[in-house]
């Protein structure tokens, strides 16, 4: 009988490669397994080469050491294969080891996952995305997408930056992005819906509701529920912005405990911060927007359609690991643009005169 394998996709410039090697032999000798064949990431493709090799090896199962990015391209090669991942989180952020509470500073019990864990089966995000040349590309993404704050801060944050500073290097364009409070007009569609029109600071799509900084943004996302969750950041000057950071301030604390989840559903809605679910959301920009997928960036698109891939992607997690339960509240539909929704700020601008919706459109 041939002895199983792991394969390990690892980023050079973020894993303490030694370590590691000494943490995956242990558990090849405590399993019986053969040796483990390592594939180091590029990053021109961001590690999609090293796991499609790594895959074609046929392991027993595929462990990603990295950051976000990393795990968001090699799921993008394992969801669909039967091969399950494991988690060995070495980014700033970690967000899906965090949202599935895995370890983050355990390279045993990480590694030791990946032999003898619990594979539990994910959601997986879908995007397809639409730029000024009408050129189409589609990605995966296992946390969230964002147009916005979140795709400013993908694009202008450094490496170094967050290398030497972790999440702490994300407040300076945060500070800025809401200082200018520069709004933009979308005209969207969730599932079968009718089309809506907004105005919006930020629009995330996330499949995890947990950000960096342990900031809980959506309340009512899990990583295995078939759904995606759609929060909308439309805050009306500097106390729009107020209402917010105590809001998130509030979850990030109410979720700890089950009195705090329980008080969190009794919260009243924010007119700033508004959320729906569902398994599909469509939207298409006045002026083209930056997108980020997962911590990425992707430039600018005028159009994205996201969708959702239920319990794709196996994950290995450690025997007795619990994801976040925050809580949460029925969902109703995103607003529509209203006719008090003006700028009641300098910085509280639109940038362009609507287009034709996307319900108007085929689907081709």
């Amino acid at each position: 009988m041939r002895t199983q394998h792991a394969a390990v996709v690892y980023n050079p410039v973020k894993v303490p490669l030694e370590r590691v090697r000494r943490a995956v032999a242990e558990q090849e000798h405590a399993h019986g397994w053969d040796t483990s064949r390592w594939y180091e990431t590029s990053g021109e493709d961001s590690g999609l080469r090293a796991a499609e090799e790594a895959l074609a090896g046929e392991p027993a199962v595929m462990i990603i050491a990295g950051g976000d990015g990393t795990v968001r391209t090699g799921a993008e090669a394992a969801q669909g294969s039967g091969t399950p991942i494991a988690l060995l989180p070495a980014g700033t952020g970690n967000l899906l080891a965090r949202n599935l509470g895995l370890p983050l500073n355990d390279v045993d019990r990480a590694i030791a996952a990946a032999f003898s864990g619990v594979t539990r089966a994910v959601d997986v995000g879908v995007a397809e995305l639409e730029n000024e040349s009408g050129e189409r590309r589609t990605h995966l993404f296992l946390v969230m997408a964002g147009i916005g704050l979140d795709a400013e801060m993908a694009e202008n944050t450094s490496a170094l930056a967050k290398k030497r500073l972790g999440w702490m290097a994300y407040v300076a364009p945060i500070a800025r992005s809401v200082i200018a409070n520069r709004l933009f007009h979308l005209d969207y569609r969730i599932d079968g819906g009718r089309t809506r029109s907004a105005r919006a600071h930020t629009v995330i799509v996330g499949n995890c509701g947990t950000l960096t900084g342990n900031m809980l943004l959506i309340p009512n996302a899990k990583v295995d529920d078939g759904l995606l969750d759609v929060v909308m950041l439309r805050p009306k000057g500097r106390l729009g912005w107020a209402s917010i950071g105590t809001r998130l301030t509030f979850q990030g604390l109410a979720h700890r405990s089950r009195f705090g989840r329980s008080m969190l559903r009794l919260a009243p809605d924010l007119k700033a911060l508004v959320y729906a679910q569902g398994t599909r959301f469509d939207a298409r920009f006045e002026t083209p927007r930056g997108i980020e997928l997962d911590g990425d960036g992707f430039g600018l698109v005028k159009r994205a359609r996201i969708a959702l891939r239920a319990a794709t992607l196996d994950i290995c997690t450690p025997a007795g690991a619990a994801g976040r339960d925050s809580g949460g509240r029925t969902l109703g539909p995103l607003p529509e643009e209203s006719e008090d929704e003006g700028a009641d700020e300098e910085h509280d601008s639109d940038d362009g005169q609507p287009q034709e919706t996307l319900e108007r459109e085929s689907d081709d």
